[in-house]
């Protein structure tokens, strides 16, 4: 995997858009500009767009011929495109019976889902623990609005995640991990209930892999 280019996302602060600041994207399996389906093991090229009037990310990708013949130059021109990067396809495995999947990734995806402002750090938190189980790795990061946006991806399902980094201190990163080890233990509260956390509700299993994920410093 190689990052080419980031683009300007700082164009649609210009218009007053408000962008989504995490989010889920799943890797297409054929070229969303010509339509032909990937084989395994093809080269592909992902574009990531910030679309203003959706206030989201969208994911675009491409086959080699196509981005060779329209997109390679509205990469460059266009500054609707923040990141870019090249992959390789990889054929899903057969179907299979399924299992349980890690309570962190799982709990990661519905927060991303969910959109709730309020789970910030945790969906941080989160992302960084993903990321030292190399389940996730960074692609590209890029500041808008004076907040850093890490643009992750998934190493085995191609997933896109879109994190912001709130900018954790010393002294609040405790109270944080005490929430995502509630999260783990309980789950996910209705929406719009109060995600405060129950001091007598976390579990050592919880508590364990919240603590799993590094301090974060102190931003100058």
């Amino acid at each position: 995997m190689v990052r080419i280019h980031a683009g300007q996302p700082d164009f649609f602060l210009s218009q007053g858009h408000f962008m989504n600041d995490w989010q889920i994207q799943t890797r297409a399996s054929e070229c969303q500009g010509c339509g032909r389906r990937f084989s395994d093991r093809q080269p592909y090229h992902t574009l990531l767009w910030a679309d203003a009037d959706a206030g989201r990310y969208r994911r675009q990708d491409v086959c080699p011929e196509c981005w060779e013949t329209r997109y390679r130059q509205e990469a460059r021109t266009r500054p609707e495109v923040v990141s870019l990067w090249r992959g390789v396809y990889e054929a899903p495995p057969p179907p299979r019976e399924p299992i349980q999947r890690d309570a962190a990734e799982s709990l990661l995806r519905q927060l991303c889902e969910r959109g709730d402002p309020r789970y910030r750090s945790a969906v941080y938190i989160l992302a960084v623990m993903m990321e030292r189980k190399r389940l996730l790795r960074v692609k590209e990061q890029f500041w808008r609005d004076g907040c850093r946006i890490f643009v992750y991806e998934h190493t085995r399902t191609g997933d896109v995640f879109t994190v912001q980094d709130p900018a954790l201190k010393l002294s609040e990163l405790d109270e944080v991990q005490r929430e995502v080890a509630r999260l783990l233990e309980q789950g996910l509260p209705p929406a719009g209930s109060d995600p405060g956390s129950d001091p007598g509700a976390t579990g050592e299993t919880g508590t364990e892999a919240a603590m799993a994920a590094p301090d974060a410093p102190a931003r100058p």
